[in-house]
């Protein structure tokens, strides 16, 4: 044996290999032809069911069948690709003009698969029969199948632009498809004024195709977007559900859903609605239905009573398939070649065809006329002298015999000879000289009118004019999908989707947080919460669901959590850590919790260190949208926050820092200028050696200040009786020197506890 071998390089072996193989699957697979908007697997189902007889008007064949004739004549690949095209060819929901009508399960719109071949039955639509429509009259190019047993065509006659009817989509090597449905009426009328129009432009176009019409209806939001894609070929626009908000009983709401975008899987999207109820994403759903039947799609969201419907419906808008965006990349096969094609080149492209069409028919016709009209005269000159051919053919051996003596003695020609001996002899009764009159005449209009079709632009435009108007007339219908001149932006505010619920929060300093139903805080025995051993409350809030918890840390950070957010747990369970909702260091310490009903409300915080800096905040600098991490409220480094209190925005209010060995010192709050979150404050004190700041609180003259020592013992100090100081120096000393404070609050905040060495007069406060 013969060796043969070839020394080639790897990646031009590679390169060459894959480069077919692309051609291949760009050519003969993925992508449709922009003359009858077909890829080869879907032109040899209507082909393979053209020559079968398998046409609308006759009864339903099994698909199985079907399917082997078209796996063994025309497409020698798995009978699974076959069926699926067919099953998707047949979907009303998938094809804005179904090629096929299957009878029995041939899937749904919630992505069930359809029955198996052996059970269902198909043949043509009465749609389909349009793009077949004499293809026996070499309308078209044949070629071999693949064993060249067969010819099959190349493509189909189309008499209705189906690529952009029907649309496509596809996916090749390095190429991809997507062209949306589009109204029959619209592009049929569009095609016929470019026919006519050969200068006219995009806009004039446009008067006639509104934008995609899908067989699922819905809104398209975007002009402008629609007239780029049908400018250059690519696009993206906006195709949102139809929704509308219906009252149902005891004051409640609900969102019912008619029309869903193109593509959406419904049960997916009914699927995707519930996780967002039971996970509590969009809190305002109390129960999600599909009530669709065969009629009408419908699907119903019910709303708890106290929602926000139009939020919710924004929510669901935005967060689910509800409102999809569909990318148009009009992709076809043209001259053999895949190429990204706007609105004029695709009708452009399909009128050219139909010109090609209609002449290749119109010589095939006047062919086939003029071959009658030369037998039609023979006939005519038969009969006047029937007596003298018979009394020839009756003298003839036989057949041959029998053309060879008409021709030389009456002047026939053969194929006049020849349909004079095959006439059949009960012709010879009743032929009648003026129904052959009446024939050639009629042959010859029609060859004068097929001569004209071929001589003429004219004619020839307007015969494809007059089918396509036939084709509309019989099959239009109207518009689905409603077009919107602009995109909405949707706008959520996350408060809005929440439905109002009185609740209790408690959260402790070692960060354990819950949120509580007052059914469930009524319900309980004791109404301190339940907490770890060495754990202490930092906050207990009668509250609702759409406020925010804000919780300070000794660390310096802060946490946003909204109310509803919340874990829900039972007033005497524990609790959830935060560190199950945020990110948050383990050892960091809950310092104090705020309850926000408005962020725009004129307050701050006042949050000072150990050390002595002391630091205004602004509400609204402290409200974010991303909270899924804890948040710097003040530079601490290696110091440590200690105090953090809510005031309001006036000026008006004094500061007193109090200190760890009884010193407290006041001076106006418009010292202290607000700075930014990641700020590290000012110098609020001058602290001496070994004593560190317990508070930072702002006051008035009225106030009266409760502190703490050691020995958990109280002392009432009056701030008319401390003296305003400058900021930044050591103040006076408001206790005795011997007791360390440990606290320090107002006395409308302080708890009961033993007060031996009152001074409610401040007689101890000295002045430095």
């Amino acid at each position: 044996m013969n060796e043969n071998i070839q020394k080639m390089r790897l990646e031009d072996i590679m390169g060459e290999r894959f480069g077919r193989y692309s051609k291949y699957i760009i050519q003969e697979r993925a992508l449709p032809d922009a003359r009858d908007g077909l890829k080869p697997v879907q032109r040899r189902i209507l082909f393979a069911m053209h020559k079968g007889g398998n046409s609308y008007d006759k009864g339903y064949r099994k698909s199985a069948k079907s399917v082997g004739d078209i796996m063994g004549n025309y497409h020698p690949h798995g009978d699974s690709s076959i069926y699926e095209a067919m099953v998707r060819m047949s979907q009303d929901w998938k094809y804005k003009q179904p090629l096929i009508d299957m009878h029995g399960n041939n899937g749904s719109i919630d992505g069930d698969p359809a029955a198996a071949m052996r059970y269902t039955e198909a043949r043509l639509s009465e749609f389909s029969s349009e793009l077949l429509r004499d293809i026996d009259k070499d309308l078209v190019e044949l070629i071999p199948n693949f064993d060249d047993t067969m010819m099959e065509p190349v493509v189909l006659p189309a008499f209705y632009p189906n690529l952009l009817v029907n649309g496509a989509t596809g996916i090749s090597a390095g190429y991809a498809t997507d062209i949306p449905p589009h109204n029959l009426e619209e592009i049929i009328n569009a095609t016929i004024f470019r026919m006519k129009n050969v200068g006219c432009g995009l806009k004039d176009l446009l008067k006639f195709v509104k934008g995609p019409d899908f067989p699922t209806g819905a809104i398209i939001q975007g002009e402008n977007e629609i007239c780029k894609a049908y400018e250059t070929g690519k696009g993206r626009i906006i195709v949102r559900s139809i929704c509308s908000i219906e009252k149902v009983n005891s004051g409640r709401q609900q969102i019912v859903v008619t029309e869903i975008p193109y593509e959406v899987n419904k049960g997916n999207l009914v699927k995707k609605i519930d996780e967002l109820r039971i996970d509590k994403k969009a809190p305002g759903i109390s129960e999600v239905r599909d009530e669709t039947d065969r009629n009408e799609l419908r699907i119903v969201v019910e709303l708890k009573k106290d929602a926000n419907a139009d939020m919710v419906l924004k929510y669901l808008l935005k967060n689910t398939d509800l409102q999809v965006s569909y990318n148009i990349n009009m992709v076809a096969i043209h001259n053999k070649r895949p190429v990204l094609m706007g609105l004029m080149p695709l009708l452009d492209a399909y009128i050219a065809h139909q010109k090609d069409v209609v002449t290749n028919r119109a010589n095939f016709d006047l062919k086939r006329a003029k071959t009658r009209q030369h037998i039609v005269s023979g006939l005519i000159k038969m009969v006047s002298i029937i007596d003298e051919v018979v009394a020839t053919i009756r003298a003839s051996n036989d057949k041959a015999d029998s053309r060879r003596n008409l021709v030389s003695k009456f002047v026939f020609t053969e194929e006049q000879a020849e349909a004079i001996v095959t006439l059949q002899l009960y012709r010879l009764s009743n032929t009648d000289i003026t129904a052959l009159e009446a024939e050639a005449k009629e042959l010859e209009e029609t060859i004068a009118r097929l001569t004209a079709i071929l001589g003429s632009e004219i004619k020839l435009l307007e015969t494809i004019e007059s089918e396509l108007n036939s084709v509309k007339k019989k099959f239009k219908e109207a518009r689905r999908t409603k077009i919107e001149a602009k995109i909405e932006e949707i706008k959520i505010d996350a408060a809005d989707l929440i439905a109002k619920e009185d609740v209790m929060v408690a959260i402790t300093r070692d960060g354990y947080v819950k949120r509580t139903s007052l059914r469930s805080y009524v319900a309980a025995k004791t109404k301190a919460p339940d907490m770890k051993e060495g754990d202490e409350l930092v906050g207990k809030f009668a509250t609702n669901t759409v406020t925010t918890l804000l919780a300070f840390t000794k660390g310096g950070h802060y946490i946003f959590m909204p109310v509803f957010k919340l874990p829900e747990i039972k007033w005497k369970d524990l609790g959830s850590h935060l560190s199950n909702l945020v990110n948050l260091d383990s050892s960091e310490k809950i310092l104090a919790a705020y309850i926000i009903n408005d962020f725009k409300a004129n307050e701050e915080f006042l949050m000072a260190t150990k050390s002595g800096q002391i630091k205004r905040g602004v509400l609204s600098d402290f409200e974010v949208t991303r909270y899924s991490k804890t948040m710097v409220a003040m530079a601490v480094k290696d110091d440590e926050l200690v105090s953090v209190t809510k005031t309001t925005g006036a000026e008006i209010d004094d500061v007193i820092l109090v200190t760890k060995k009884g010193f407290m010192l006041k001076y106006p709050k418009a010292e202290i200028a607000p700075t930014g979150l990641k700020s590290k404050g000012i110098r609020g004190i001058n602290l001496s050696t070994g004593d560190e700041l317990i508070t930072a609180l702002d006051v008035n003259n009225a106030d009266v200040l409760t502190v703490t020592n050691e020995k958990e013992r109280t002392k009432n100090i009056k701030m008319n009786k401390i003296e305003p100081a400058r900021r930044a120096t050591k103040g006076v000393l408001a206790t005795p020197a011997s007791y360390r404070l440990i606290s320090c609050v107002k006395a409308a905040d302080a708890v009961e506890g033993d007060d031996s060495y009152d001074d409610s007069e401040g007689q101890l406060a000295l002045k430095f």
